[in-house]
């Protein structure tokens, strides 16, 4: 059998980031919280914790970490069939979600807060890349996610939201000076662009289909929503923005269309793993609701 107060005092550890913040949620010293992890890690025969400022998972680490992850929900479930039992009950189960950070900035985060205001759950959301979300699920490391894969991953459901539409934008004066004869293979070649990180590739993809072949120029490195769309009215560059996020810039005249009516749109799914689609249906339901709500659907 398997020792379930070590296996807890690993996940606090991995969860909180600190054996001393796990020994507070515990009521136990730092120290005992070390024996507890110490001991679980010899019985499994490998390191579950890297220890440091914050302790990270090792792979193993993870796997231990989503197993605790799923009996708080498990025991969720029960305890809405033993209401007796939930008396002086303090803990909150945490589920770990990955999404987009586009669609974290758009219609994710009001999906989810309506569910978390009605149930008794904390969300661990992680923000990757559309088409590297699925890689979460397929590791363990979350229970559900936000992604571009369509097939569903192993032990997971997979349903369709919609498409987050894109629009390439800039600033008037921004593409009056670097685009004033169209967008033309040249002027993307020297006209500073703005990309989220290295896996972005929405700019790449939005040339590709105005030029019928890849190109590279200069970019600003820039990893935030928001910033994206500063950075587009302060005229540091051009970019693809959710048109949910730039559509007021756009009518006010602050943004324009590289390209008017030239548009990408990126399709998205909500995969979940069995166990939480079957006992969290509130919160399949929450996702799916906005995201058709807020996404392109159809062709």
């Amino acid at each position: 059998m398997l020792d379930y107060a070590g296996l807890l005092a690993v996940s606090l550890v991995i969860r909180e980031g600190s054996f001393d913040r796990a020994a507070r949620v515990l009521n136990v010293t730092p120290s005992a919280v070390s024996q507890r992890v110490k001991q679980v890690e010899e019985r499994l025969g490998g390191v579950l914790i890297v220890r440091g400022q914050p302790c990270r998972a090792t792979v193993e680490g993870e796997a231990v970490h989503r197993h605790m992850e799923s009996l708080g929900i498990l025991e969720r479930d029960l305890m809405a069939h033993l209401p007796a039992a939930r008396q002086g009950e303090a803990d909150w189960p945490t589920l770990a979600l990955a999404t987009p950070a586009d669609s974290l900035g758009t219609w994710f985060l009001g999906a989810v807060a309506a569910f978390a205001r009605e149930e008794r759950f904390l969300l661990d959301i992680a923000v990757d890349d559309q088409e590297h979300t699925a890689e979460w699920l397929r590791q363990g490391r979350v229970l559900a996610a936000v992604t571009a894969l369509a097939d569903p991953v192993q032990g997971c459901r997979s349903t369709s939201l919609g498409s987050l539409r894109y629009v390439a934008t800039a600033s008037p004066a921004f593409r009056n000076r670097h685009f004033p004869e169209g967008v033309t293979a040249e002027a993307l070649s020297r006209a500073p662009a703005l990309t989220y990180n290295r896996k972005d590739g929405l700019q790449a993809a939005w040339i590709t289909s105005v030029l019928g072949r890849a190109l590279s120029g200069p970019t600003h490195w820039l990893p935030s929503t928001q910033g994206f769309v500063e950075a587009a009215l302060l005229g540091m560059g051009w970019g693809l923005n959710p048109l949910p996020l730039v559509a007021e810039a756009l009518a006010e005249g602050c943004l324009v269309e590289l390209i008017p009516g030239h548009v990408l749109d990126t399709p998205l799914h909500w995969q979940a793993r069995r166990l939480s689609s079957e006992l969290l249906p509130g919160l399949e339901v929450a996702v799916v609701r906005a995201g058709r709500a807020a996404l392109v659907q159809g062709g």
